[in-house]
């Protein structure tokens, strides 16, 4: 058998090398077109939420959580009897603080005197999920009736917005090709495949929407008017193409 040798090193080099596959990388050679659309359809809510809740005063804390907790206890009984359910009642606030008063004496020395203490207020605060808004004015006169002296606001949602979404998906997305077939159109080319969708959610502010204009019957018996408005639900949605085949 012969001896291996040097010189058919490079020989078998250029060999092995003239049969490695060479691999190119694939690129668009139509081009692509980026392009936003965006949707957004308004409904009247069928949901309203309430913060309220009652503050009250006593030359001690325990008196004045003694009248916090007496009057919580009739707001509460009174939501329940208007019908609201107890899981839609949830403490979301409670507290007891000194009250302060605070005098422009001074010591011997000439320092301020601290401030003194001049009772306790015990605020004691509940949000409330009302689902029947049509009784939202009568639940609002109620509470207020039995002691609810803090309403910190309330706002309105649908429950189950899932569906209005869809629709502003579909608005989306057609605002955004009815756009890229406009460009595609002016640049002489025609879209291809899709090659990303990308989406962003957005709820609006209510707007005016005359809706639970309370009635002269509910009026005359105490009802608070009010006003559900009309939310809107939008989609931003950011679809790219390929340019089709030539």
């Amino acid at each position: 058998m012969r001896p291996f040798t040097a010189a058919l090193i490079p020989l078998l080099l250029a060999t092995a090398l003239s049969a490695t596959p060479v691999f190119a990388q694939e690129t668009s050679v139509n081009g692509t077109i980026s392009i936003g659309g965006v949707g957004e359809v308004t409904a009247a809510p069928d949901t309203a939420f309430v913060n309220s809740g009652v503050t009250s005063q006593g030359a001690t804390a325990r008196e004045a959580l003694d009248a916090n907790t007496k009057a919580m206890g009739e707001l509460i009984e009174t939501l329940k009897a208007a019908g609201i359910e107890a899981r839609d009642i949830q403490t979301s606030g409670f507290s007891v603080s000194p009250n302060y008063v605070y005098s422009d004496a001074r010591d011997a020395n000439g320092y301020q005197l601290p401030p003194k203490i001049n009772g306790y207020q015990v605020f004691n605060n509940v949000s409330v999920r009302v689902r029947e808004l049509a009784t939202l004015g009568a639940v609002l006169d109620k509470a207020v009736t039995v002691g609810a002296n803090t309403i910190n606001g309330v706002s309105f949602s649908v429950a189950d917005p899932s569906k209005l979404y869809d629709e502003a998906r579909k608005e989306a997305f057609a605002d955004a090709k009815a756009k890229a077939e406009l460009y595609a159109g002016v640049a002489g080319e025609e879209l291809g495949s899709i090659r990303s969708i990308n989406e962003t959610q957005g709820m609006g502010a209510p707007q005016p929407y005359m809706m639970m204009k309370a009635s002269a019957d509910s009026i005359s018996a105490g009802a608070v008017p009010v006003e559900g408005g009309e939310l809107s639900y939008s989609i931003n949605v950011q679809v790219t193409w390929d340019f089709a085949d030539k």
